[in-house]
């Protein structure tokens, strides 16, 4: 009868003090907020209030990031216009603010124009705005 044999104490070990290393480095990196960062993210919500004055010629966009990461919008385009503002504007989670940018072609007041938010991080938010 052959005797079952199973692994070497040394063996053993090495793989308990992997295991421990690997748990500590998670437990250290969740406490110094390194794994935390990486589930952040932006949500940019236009609020209707949103307009664009015809008048003016300028834009208002009444803006909240919905997130947990800051959002750094780098251009707004008005779709199907020669207007595309090239701009960084940094909001932060939680943070409500209005936008008011200076416009150049001309609008026909109560036509809806499509406005484009592009962001750093990647996203493209769109909305709908009243020209007044």
């Amino acid at each position: 009868m052959k005797a079952r044999k199973g692994i070497s104490p040394v063996l053993a070990t090495v793989i308990i003090i992997a295991v421990t290393l690997v748990i500590a480095i998670g437990v250290i990196g969740w406490i110094m907020g390194i794994w935390g960062s990486f589930g952040t993210t932006e949500s940019l919500q236009v609020f209707p209030d949103s307009y664009i004055n015809a008048s003016s010629k300028s834009l208002s966009l009444h803006i909240k990031n919905t997130g947990t990461a800051s959002a750094v919008i780098y251009k707004i385009e008005i779709v199907g216009t020669t207007d595309t503002v090239a701009s960084t504007i940094t909001i932060s989670p939680g943070q409500d603010t209005t936008v008011d940018i200076t416009l150049g072609a001309t609008y026909t007041p109560g036509t809806y124009y499509t406005v484009k938010i592009y962001t750093q991080a990647g996203n493209i938010y769109t909305a709908q705005v009243r020209a007044q």
